[in-house]
């Protein structure tokens, strides 16, 4: 890939935020020098690493990558029999630390998730736990050295911490004497040249013997080493030289284990930069909200709402961009109103992103194709008419291009043929088109000139384009629209702006035909396209509502279908126990019925029949019936009748007959076609109904020979005696009895002069001892 074209995209930058979402220098250092490939294998194996990584990063949200160092210097220096200083192993010990963290992190993802990359990659990572422990015995994170390193070097610190303890006890004793204070500039313990002195005035530097050294700035104050703490001092310098030697030893021999590891830990290392590198990708594509390229070899570029990454979220406008499939050419046509040069760098930028390996700003879905080379000739962003640039310096640049441009190539023309006369300008962009699109090269141009306009009709595989304007508010939209030609908006622009009507009016005069006739096919295209935009929004929207009500819809049909299975499987449970019950209660009444014949023989009373009767009767389950549906011969149907689709199990009505054997139902908001042979007739269309005024039933209608309204409120009894007595007649019944209980005897009051008045009622008594005494009434019937 040219590195013109890098600069001209600014690829810098996107390397830039890369290297800011790596968490060491390691993968910083992989980010700094991250160039797009050309190579298609490659550039898939790039993609699918860095998907790994967001997978990893949507599900657990962070990767424990702190703590990785370079170390492979160090390792080296190792390997040759140098000794490592404190801070090299603090970062060897780390990175190994950190890898073991990391392995064990992901582990369990490799169980529930495809990464077979990441885990080929932690897989070679052998983190050596043993040296991790020896440099963690040995020296603390902040690089001090630790007094249990070795047996004698806990000897030696606790003999210079007893020597210090003695020669600051001494010099204690003398500063705090009352005949010395005197002679010190201040009362304080002091080291110069690593041993302990004492500040002494200069006119009493006798009076303590030792050694002077140093002095302070005025030359009124000398640090002195007592004489009486010399050896002292001698000792504990001894000392801490033996804490020297040993410390060293300690290093080299820790320099020995690593050199040992070397070969391990340099695969820890070039894992851990490979590791830290993905994620920093994964990282970057979340920040912007990327996603995952299709890549193919094919030269097509599908781009759904695709941004320009360094413009901000909450101003860039996304859009759709295809080339490659229907036609390998987009010419950007249109005034100078911004959006033509940012969308040229959109889709370079985000071409050379995707070759990367890098996730771009555009939705799931989107495809970008492998180019060998990509070519911009794009003047600065902010001087979009070349005031910065001249016709001399593009046309350089744009031989350069014809040098090298093919089929696998894709080009980039920002203003092509600009900077000279228009005239001129527009032929010689015509030819460069005509010469790149036939090398097969996949180019996006975009031009001011209205003679290019015609371009993309004239050519077979050439598509023109434009950057919407929005005449009322006088700005631009930023919103590209593929298959329209840009128009001049400078008339509406001046009108709104205040021009009067009679200068505009003189000023279309001076153009051409043409122009007029073309511009107005363009508003006219411009408005049909918004239309039909609207209408098809419109028409998304009722699919949308339509999609949402099927899917309701199902979900309550399979609700219902589940619910009616609950149901009937509840209903023949509860079936059953009934049954159960009534079998059980039954099966106890007769057994009471054969021990009473047994105990009492002829001497069972009336009212324990009675009893017993109405227990088996009460035991029977009341369960509705259901009369079938018959279906007999062929069904007559009208429109109006209400049906029962057989095949959707769904209620409708008919609305017409469409032919011999077919017919048109409504279900719900739904009309069909549906024949004849799967429609079950549910309900005619009812022509005058009439109402029966009285229904007769024949005496083999059952009603029981009594009525037990004990329990029962007093207005309810009578309520239900009026009815049982009607009843009773149409049975047949000349005798019934009306059991109420003694009670309070108002239950009893009642019924009897309900009696009274009732015109069917021959007479009535109180029960006999047998029939239940007061306690029932026995009424005899006309």
């Amino acid at each position: 890939m040219n590195k013109k074209v890098l600069e001209v995209l600014e690829f810098h930058k996107i390397r830039q935020q890369l290297m800011d979402c790596a968490q060491s220098e390691l993968g910083k250092d992989l980010a700094e020098q991250l160039l797009p490939s050309t190579d298609y294998e490659t550039i898939v194996q790039w993609q699918k690493e860095t998907d790994e990584a967001a997978t990893v990063l949507r599900i657990k949200g962070h990767v424990p990558l702190t703590g990785i160092y370079p170390i492979g210097s160090a390792i080296k220096r190792a390997e040759i029999g140098g000794v490592l200083s404190v801070h090299e192993f603090v970062k060897i010990s780390s990175t190994i630390r950190t890898a073991r963290q990391l392995k064990k992190f992901l582990q369990p993802l490799f169980e529930e998730q495809s990464l077979p990359i990441m885990k080929n990659d932690t897989e070679q990572m052998n983190p050596p736990v043993e040296l991790e422990r020896m440099i963690s015995r040995a020296i603390d994170e902040n690089g001090g050295i630790l007094d249990g390193a070795s047996e004698k070097l806990r000897i030696i610190r606790n003999q210079i911490r007893h020597l210090e303890g003695k020669v600051r006890e001494k010099l204690e004793t003398m500063i705090r004497s009352s005949g010395t204070q005197k002679m010190l500039s201040d009362a304080v313990i002091t080291i110069r040249n690593d041993r302990f002195v004492i500040p002494v005035k200069q006119e009493y530097r006798g009076h303590f013997g030792g050694i002077v050294h140093d002095q302070s700035s005025s030359g009124q104050t000398l640090f002195i080493e007592p004489k009486s703490i010399v050896q002292l001092n001698n000792d504990l310098h001894q000392s801490k030289m033996k804490e020297q030697v040993e410390i060293e030893r300690i290093l080299s021999e820790l320099s020995n284990e690593t050199a040992n590891y070397a070969a391990d830990l340099n695969q820890l290392e070039a894992v851990l930069k490979q590791l830290d590198f993905m994620f920093a990708k994964a990282k970057f594509g979340a920040q912007m909200k990327g996603s995952k390229p299709e890549i193919n070899n094919l030269g097509i570029i599908k781009l759904f709402r695709a941004r320009h990454p360094f413009i901000p979220k909450d101003e860039v406008i996304a859009n759709d961009i295809e080339l490659g499939a229907d036609f390998s050419t987009i010419v950007i046509t249109g005034p100078n109103t911004g959006g033509k040069t940012v969308t040229l760098k959109t889709v370079g930028l985000i071409t050379l992103m995707a070759q990367a390996g890098l996730q771009i700003p555009a939705q799931d879905g989107s495809q970008v194709s492998v180019f060998e080379e990509v070519f911009a000739d794009i003047g600065d962003e902010q001087s979009i008419e070349q005031s910065l640039s001249t016709f001399s310096s593009h046309m350089v640049n744009i031989v350069s291009i014809l040098q090298h441009v093919n089929s696998k190539s894709l080009v980039l023309f920002d203003e092509l043929g600009a900077g000279t006369d228009p005239q001129e300008g527009a032929a010689l962009a015509m030819s460069i088109l005509d010469e790149v699109h036939q090398r097969g090269a996949r180019v996006i141009a975009t031009t001011h000139y209205p003679e290019l306009k015609a371009y993309g009709y004239n050519r077979e595989g050439v598509t023109n384009a434009s950057v919407e304007f929005d005449v009322e508010t006088l700005r631009p939209t930023y919103k590209l629209l593929i298959g329209v030609p840009g128009r001049s908006n400078a008339f509406e622009i001046s009108k709104r702006l205040g021009l009067s009507d009679r200068i505009i009016n003189r000023a279309k005069t001076h153009i051409h035909k043409e122009t007029n006739t073309i511009d107005n096919m363009i508003a006219s295209l411009e408005s049909s396209r918004k239309k039909a935009e609207e209408e098809e929004k419109e028409t998304k929207e009722r699919l949308n509502a339509a999609e949402r009500l099927f899917s309701d819809l199902q979900k309550e049909w399979e609700n219902y279908h589940k619910q009616k299975d609950q149901l009937m499987e509840k209903a023949k449970l509860k079936a059953k126990t009934i049954v159960e019950r009534a079998e059980d209660e039954a099966e106890e009444i007769i057994k009471q019925l054969r021990k009473l014949q047994l105990e009492k023989g002829a001497e069972i009373k009336e009212h324990e029949l009675i009893e017993a009767k109405r227990r088996l009767v009460d035991a029977i389950p009341d369960v509705p019936k259901q009369t079938p549906t018959k279906k007999t011969g062929k069904q007559k149907l009208k429109p109006g009748d209400e049906v029962k689709v057989i095949h959707f199990d769904q209620r409708g009505h008919l609305i017409e007959k469409i032919d011999g054997d077919e017919w048109q139902v409504q279900i719900g908001i739904l009309k069909m076609n549906v024949k004849e042979q799967d429609l079950e007739l549910v309900k005619s269309k009812p022509a005058v109904e009439t109402k029966p005024i009285a229904t007769v039933k024949g005496k083999q209608f059952h009603v029981r020979i009594e009525l037990d309204l004990r329990g029962e409120r007093y207005e309810d009894a009578l309520i239900k005696l009026e009815k049982y007595i009607d009843d009773a007649l149409l049975a047949g019944h000349h005798q019934v009895s009306i059991i109420h209980g003694k009670g309070t005897g108002a239950l009893r009051s009642g019924v009897q002069n309900y009696l009274k008045n009732h015109r069917a009622v021959k007479s009535f008594r109180y029960g006999n001892a047998n029939e239940g005494g007061i306690g029932v009434t026995v009424v005899e019937l006309k």
